[in-house]
């Protein structure tokens, strides 16, 4: 089979759309995720920690001093952006456990699944011929 054909027969059947889709959903899951990572769950833990903002977090690696985050970026100065780095953490936890969940249900869906029960295999031909036999004796 050539190799157009194959990739032909791959990209026919839906997998490639599949995966489309799916890294679409993703990409789109990634940015809610983000937002509320940063607008919902990273403020109250800030305001906890003493009105901390984490996205304005760094350390400085200049010998220039920089009040805030933007001042450095905007020199161009070499930072350190641990808050940043913070919730990419928890954006990657709370994803990591959404997707977790997700499997955790397809796989509980595919054991059901397994589990349930079938038709009774069809009795085999020389057991049935057996009982015509034992019927017919009994007569």
């Amino acid at each position: 089979m050539s190799m157009m054909k194959e990739f032909k027969d791959f990209a026919v059947k839906g997998n490639v759309v599949d995966m489309a889709v799916g890294l679409i959903i993703g990409a789109a899951f990634k940015a809610i995720v983000s937002s509320f990572v940063k607008d919902v769950v990273m403020p109250p833990i800030g305001k906890a920690l003493g009105n901390v903002d984490f996205s304005k977090l760094f350390i400085n690696l200049s010998d220039t001093a920089y009040a805030t985050l933007a001042e450095a970026t905007k020199a161009g100065a070499p930072v350190i952006k641990y808050g940043v780095f913070i919730q990419t953490i928890v954006d990657f936890i709370i994803i990591a456990f959404v997707i977790f969940m997700v499997v955790k249900g397809i796989n509980a869906t595919k054991k059901k699944e397994e589990e349930a029960p079938s038709e009774p295999a069809p009795t085999p031909e020389d057991i049935v011929l057996l009982r015509e036999i034992r019927d017919s004796l009994k007569k």
